[in-house]
């Protein structure tokens, strides 16, 4: 079995329920953006959007720990602080 190349951290708590609030995701995505110089936002290559079986989803690739342990770190202690649902996948297809 290959190592985790992407962690997921899914919409759901622990227990089941649905995370709130609804924009958690984009609000989580978009704090880890910067901005052009044509002021337009530009996502972090290695965080992503996704929408799995209906839940929103923020997909981390794990060459971030190398890249940037600190922002890799942040985003994990967001998950785990919030009890989020997190799964660590080596075959995530595309969302």
């Amino acid at each position: 079995m290959s190592a985790p190349s992407k962690v997921i951290l899914h919409g759901l708590t622990q227990d089941g329920r649905k995370f709130r609030p609804s924009d958690w995701a984009e609000r989580l995505c978009g704090a880890v953006a910067s901005y052009d110089k044509n002021r337009r936002i530009t996502f972090h290559p290695c965080v992503s959007l996704a929408s799995i079986n209906g839940i929103k989803c923020v997909v981390v690739e794990t060459s971030l720990e190398q890249d940037d342990e600190m922002l890799f770190e942040f985003l994990i202690e967001f998950a785990t602080e919030n009890k989020l649902k997190i799964e660590y996948d080596s075959a995530l297809e595309s969302a």
